[in-house]
C-alpha cells in the first residue's frame, strides 16, 4: 500500500553518549522525526521513550548508535538499545564515534570558511573526558580524522590546538585559554548524522571509550561486549 513505510530505507540514529541524548528516523537521508533532551542523568530512562515516540516506533532496517566516547553509563545505555532493537527488527547495526559527529556539525555550521587555506585541521573537537580529563580530535575540512583520539590533561590539549575552529563541549574552555579560535560549543545530535563521512560508519556497535573504565573489574572477570 503507498501509505505503508519504506522500512528497507529507514534508518534509526541513537545517541546517548553524552549529555545531549538524542533519537532520529531517517527515511534516506531525509529526517524524519527526531527527539532529544539534555540530560545530567537518566539516560536509561529516557531513551526507550524518546524512541517510541518516533513514526513506527522508530522501526528501522538499520540502527545507527553513538559508541562514545563519552559518559560509561550513556555509551552502554545507547548501545544495548541498539542490539536489543537491531535483534528484534532484524536489523544491521551500525556505530560512529562521538567527536566525528561533532566535527561534521562544525564544518557544517561553519560552511566553506571552515575549509583552511593551507593544509592540516581544519577543526579541534574537544569534550569533557573523565577524571578532569578532555578527549581532543583533530579533523580535516571533508571531516575525516588526522590523529588517534586522545585523552588528555587540559593544558595538554590546549598546547595540540592547532585548527582555527574548536567545536565540542569543552570548546569555550578552550576559546577563554586560546582567544585565536573560534569556538562552537556542540554536543552530538542524532538528528545530524546524515552529515557524517560515510568513512566514519563502522558496523556493528563495539564501544569506544577512549579511556581506561573508572572502576578496575575483579581478576579475571571482563566487561561485555
Amino acid at each position: 500500500m503507498a501509505n505503508e513505510p519504506d522500512i528497507a530505507a529507514r534508518r534509526l540514529v541513537i545517541d546517548s553518549a553524552t549529555e545531549n541524548c538524542s533519537v532520529a528516523l531517517f527515511e534516506g537521508d531525509r529526517l524524519l522525526a527526531h527527539q532529544g533532551a539534555m540530560l545530567g542523568r537518566g539516560h536509561a530512562e529516557a531513551l526507550v521513550p524518546m524512541i517510541a515516540a518516533l513514526p513506527d516506533r522508530g522501526r528501522a532496517a538499520t540502527v545507527v548508535v553513538d559508541a562514545g566516547p563519552g559518559s560509561f553509563t550513556g555509551i552502554r545505555v545507547g548501545l544495548a538499545a541498539a542490539r536489543a532493537l537491531a535483534l528484534a527488527w532484524g536489523a544491521r547495526v551500525e556505530s560512529y564515534e562521538s567527536l566525528a559527529l561533532v566535527a561534521a556539525m562544525a564544518l557544517a555550521e561553519r560552511g566553506d570558511s571552515a575549509r583552511p587555506m593551507t593544509s592540516g585541521a581544519a577543526v579541534d573537537v574537544v569534550m569533557t573526558g573523565g577524571h578532569g580529563e578532555w578527549f581532543f580530535r583533530p579533523f580535516n575540512a571533508d571531516g575525516l580524522p588526522l590523529a588517534p583520539l586522545a585523552s588528555l590533561p587540559p593544558e595538554a590539549v590546549l598546547a595540540r590546538l592547532t585548527a582555527p575552529l574548536v567545536a565540542g563541549s569543552q570548546a569555550d574552555a578552550c576559546a577563554a585559554a586560546r582567544p585565536d579560535v573560534m569556538a562552537y560549543p556542540l554536543w552530538p545530535d542524532a538528528r545530524h548524522a546524515a552529515l557524517l563521512p560515510a568513512s566514519a560508519l563502522g558496523d556493528g556497535a563495539a564501544p569506544a571509550y577512549g579511556r581506561a573504565p573508572d572502576a578496575k573489574l575483579p581478576a579475571g572477570a571482563t566487561l561485555p561486549t
